[in-house]
């Protein structure tokens, strides 16, 4: 089997869902960590020199280890190993080695019991992070996944207290990452142990020390109502991040048709217009498969041209908040000096801020439904244009008998 090709396919497959199906809850379980558990799965399989099948198993379980989440949170290793299944036997991939990427799958379920290398492989790579030094901010992000799935606030001490107990439990299944990931999962063990013990100490402290006086809010500082919510921000982020990889694929979508296009009107060209003489019921099945291969790459190239505005706003755009600063069409003719003071006055304004974030998302959405509209046309002119063509060559090429 040529397992590159598949891989590549699956890697597509993955990407396509997360950007379809994305939930604003997974700020963690996202394509972001697949990506990272396949970069951390493949630099272990290297070192281990695993061969091809298994190390297509490695990486197709990767890919596939968390897509459960999009459709059942609380069992999403049985759900992205059922999804697993479903996509590659659609693909006729051998039964045991589907069977080899579900067990892999399922062996990252805590507490994880690998059996083989490749599923110690997998383990290890889903639980990189432990022993890294961008640790921290995972085990926050987590956190914050958590309380969005559960809609229930986790307090910071038990989730700490989890974490202690998850960090003491757990330990590397291979080598490589004993070697390499041991010493750090220790370190940030041992700073979470230490940050326990002082919030202890200070607790007991508070306790036995007399009641503060309450002091009025300074009026410069500003209330956490009028700070800009963690929710919000993560829902904009990640639907302007599904409508750039949504955009990334149709840009993709048109190159394939541009490229297709190109090469069948050069063998056109090249080929069948020097034996149109010698052949000239020809004629018309080679015209109508010229038609259809230039107006499929008319519209495609229609799908990714680019189109800029006129690159200046006024100061009465900004004062009525009007302007989409965030996209760089509406400044690139302004100066700097223009530009800083427009965002420093969107920076000072959560309103305004907000709703250039409103307009960004929007707008990215106009392109993209531009481009996907030019792209069907592109795609159905191709599909029965060929057939139109095909069948126009079997009739010209019956009509000489």
């Amino acid at each position: 089997m040529n397992y590159p090709e598949l891989l590549e396919g699956i890697r597509q497959e993955i990407a396509g869902r997360f950007a379809v199906a994305a939930n604003a809850d997974l700020v963690y379980h996202n394509l972001s960590h697949t990506e990272s558990v396949v970069r951390h799965a493949s630099e272990l399989a290297v070192h281990y020199k695993l061969n091809d099948q298994d190390f297509f198993v490695v990486m197709a379980a990767a890919w596939f280890h968390d897509i459960g989440y999009l459709t059942n949170v609380g069992e999403h290793e049985l759900q992205s190993a059922a999804d697993a299944k479903a996509y590659l036997q659609r693909l006729s991939v051998p039964v045991g080695t589907i069977e080899a990427i579900e067990q892999c799958i399922l062996a990252t379920r805590i507490p994880q019991r690998p059996e083989t290398l490749v599923e110690q492989i997998l383990c290890d790579a889903d639980l990189f992070h432990l022993g890294t030094e961008d640790f921290k901010e995972r085990n926050r992000v987590m956190r914050k996944e958590a309380q969005l799935c559960t809609a229930q606030t986790i307090d910071k001490d038990k989730w700490r207290e989890k974490t202690i107990a998850l960090l003491r439990s757990h330990r590397y299944h291979t080598d490589y990452a004993r070697q390499k990931l041991e010493a750090g999962k220790a370190r940030n063990l041992k700073r979470l142990e230490a940050r326990a013990e002082k919030l202890a100490e200070t607790a007991g402290k508070a306790a036995l020390a007399p009641a503060p006086e309450i002091q009025a809010a300074e009026p410069n500082k500003k209330s956490k109502s009028d700070r800009p919510e963690r929710g919000i921000e993560t829902m904009f982020r990640i639907s302007s991040g599904n409508h750039q990889r949504l955009s990334d694929m149709a840009d993709n979508k048109a190159h394939i048709m541009i490229s297709t296009t190109s090469i069948i009107l050069s063998i056109v060209i090249s080929i069948l217009l020097r034996k149109i003489e010698d052949e000239p019921q020809m004629i018309i099945p080679t015209l109508l498969l010229l038609l259809v291969c230039v107006t499929t790459m008319v519209f495609s190239i229609l799908a990714t041209r680019p189109s800029l505005p006129r690159g200046v706003f006024s100061h009465e755009d900004i004062e009525q908040k009007k302007v989409n600063l965030l996209f760089f069409g509406n400044f690139y003719r302004m100066s700097l000096d223009d530009y800083s003071m427009g965002m420093h006055k969107m920076m000072d304004s959560k309103d305004f801020l907000y709703g250039s974030l409103i307009r960004d998302v929007y707008s990215q959405g106009v392109v993209l439904g531009h481009k996907y509209r030019y792209l069907r046309v592109a795609y159905n002119v191709f599909m029965f244009g060929i057939v139109a063509a095909v069948l126009a060559f079997i009739i010209a090429a019956f009509a000489d008998y």
